[in-house]
């Protein structure tokens, strides 16, 4: 199947922040985190009960930070090739589970799907060393191996979201034999398209090295205040849309669920988010051929199975010019990308991916399952 690729998206204009504003805001942020020098700081979780991630599931494995869960099946009838969904460490996994009728994982599941996930827990301070060999070749391996044991099936198809789907592609372009299906869901390839994390992590008063010696893992906090930088309004926005539908309460539960997990930002390890400031978002690796895991080029040309990617129009965190220059790296002859309205978390989980992305996944996964 030849590449095709959907009309092409309207770019985003990223909002305009003068350097000096941005210097203000990184000096204040790390500054306060290193100042409270709590390392896997997390932000504070609202006690309410928002019913989030009901899809029965059990535990299959855990490794040092990840969790790898199996779902149950809800079907007589299933198809043979499992799938294995990698969350990104930053996120936990719940935004695919959010509710009945709101979960990605629950409508898999309800068309036949034989569903796994990686999500991750908070690392603490013993993880710090953990990098992007120890995420790919380690602990996404051992996933692997595990789901095979415990599926009975030597094929698998490999769903990655946003840096798991970076994850995703590092482990396929090493080991491409492993996998039957690879998809990606605004999956950032070019670090030149993050505008505002470039500006971010270059900023005079971002020391990484710094931050990862004082506390071994970057907390969620500062990760949040990174992400909260991209769009300073939309808070104020999204508290004036809620005021407006207070009497909706299917409408307000929802709203509280995207702002509980937007809130719940995982913290990184340190090594991880080194060598995600330094060979990424600074030196853009994965463009100029560079990047490695451990000692092991990564050519993105070995990735020959099927391959989807689906990109967001009004993604701000992995904008489209961060994302549309994947399809063409991959070396399959049978790869896709989809380009559908919506932002980063509403592609996969707003009330409008039931309808735009969800079934389009469905038909593309079913005839490369069985």
């Amino acid at each position: 199947m030849a590449s095709r690729r959907a009309p092409a998206a309207r770019p985003t204009a990223a909002p305009v922040i003068p350097q000096e504003e941005i210097d203000r805001q990184v000096e204040r942020a790390v500054e306060r985190t290193l100042a409270r020098n709590i390392p896997g700081l997390r932000m504070p979780t609202p006690d309410l009960d928002l019913d989030v991630g009901q899809t029965p599931k059990e535990l299959v494995y855990a490794h040092e930070t990840m969790r790898l869960y199996h779902y149950k099946p809800m079907l007589d009838e299933i198809y043979r090739v499992p799938l294995l969904v990698i969350m990104s460490p930053v996120a936990k996994g719940y935004i695919l589970d959010l509710a009945p009728g709101q979960s990605l994982i629950e409508y898999l599941v309800l068309q036949g799907y034989d569903v796994y996930m990686i999500d991750w827990i908070a690392p603490r301070r013993e993880h710090a060393a953990l990098g992007i060999e120890a995420y790919v070749a380690d602990m996404i391996g051992e996933a692997v191996a595990r789901v095979a044991e415990d599926s009975g099936e030597t094929d698998l198809t490999m769903v990655g979201y946003c840096m798991g789907g970076m994850l995703a592609c590092l482990y396929t372009a090493l080991y491409p034999r492993k996998l039957k299906n690879l998809v990606c869901f605004t999956t950032p390839i070019n670090a030149d398209g993050m505008t505002l994390y470039k500006q971010w992590v270059n900023s005079r008063a971002f020391d990484i090295d710094r931050l990862v010696s004082e506390l071994g893992v970057i907390p969620g906090e500062m990760i949040n205040a990174s992400i909260q930088a991209l769009r300073p309004f939309q808070r104020s926005a999204n508290q004036l849309q809620l005021l407006n539908n207070v009497d909706n309460d299917a409408f307000v539960k929802a709203n509280l669920r995207f702002d509980r997990w937007a809130a719940d930002q995982l913290p990184l390890t340190g090594n991880l988010m080194r060598e995600f400031v330094r060979d990424f978002l600074r030196a853009n690796q994965l463009m100029t051929g560079d990047f490695h895991v451990g000692d092991k080029g990564i050519d993105l040309g070995k990735i020959r199975m099927p391959f989807l990617h689906v990109a967001a129009e009004y993604d701000h965190i992995v904008p489209t010019a961060a994302s549309s220059d994947l399809i063409g790296l991959i070396g399959s002859k049978d790869k896709q990308e989809i380009v559908v309205k919506g932002g980063h978390v509403s592609l996969v989980a707003g009330g409008n991916a039931v309808y735009r992305l969800w079934p389009q996944l469905d038909r593309w996964l079913a005839i490369r399952s069985v």
